[in-house]
């Protein structure tokens, strides 16, 4: 089994839509708990609307994004803030409801976990990916 990670940081839509397409990605799992962006195409709508529009589905798993402490953690690349913060966000009813079916999804179809930074290491998707989908290969893809 595979899940394929995805930042956009960086990336215009057509790169970003490209990238997935060449991995055969089915869904994006965004894992944003707030799907908004100032990169033209990013937010939640109007990226749903891209990604249909590629062939490729949309899904916001909100419960699994970083509260925002753990968002400033990230931008101060303090990963072990960040991943402090975030274990205790994925211990949270709603986040262990939500990682199980990331999981359902991810075995019945390509799955790519969206999130903002480019690089997976220092993303919460990759603790996300070892908390829930590690039994999964990851792939992590630049647009």
């Amino acid at each position: 089994m595979q899940i394929w990670t995805i930042g956009y940081e960086q990336s215009s839509m057509p790169a970003f839509i490209a990238v997935l397409r060449a991995a055969g990605v089915e869904v994006v799992a965004d894992v944003r708990a707030l799907p908004l962006s100032r990169r033209p195409g990013f937010s939640k709508s109007a990226l749903a609307a891209n990604l249909a529009e590629a062939g490729i589905a949309y899904r916001h798993f909100k419960a699994l994004g970083t509260p925002p402490e753990g968002r400033a953690a990230a931008r101060a690349n303090d990963h072990a803030k960040l991943e402090r913060i975030y274990s205790g966000q994925l211990q949270i009813p709603e986040a262990m409801v939500a990682g199980a079916q990331l999981a359902e999804l991810a075995k019945d179809k390509r799955t790519a976990l969206l999130c903002y930074e480019r690089e997976a290491s220092g993303c919460h998707r990759t603790l996300l990916r070892k908390a829930f989908l590690a039994d999964f290969e990851a792939v992590d893809l630049i647009p």
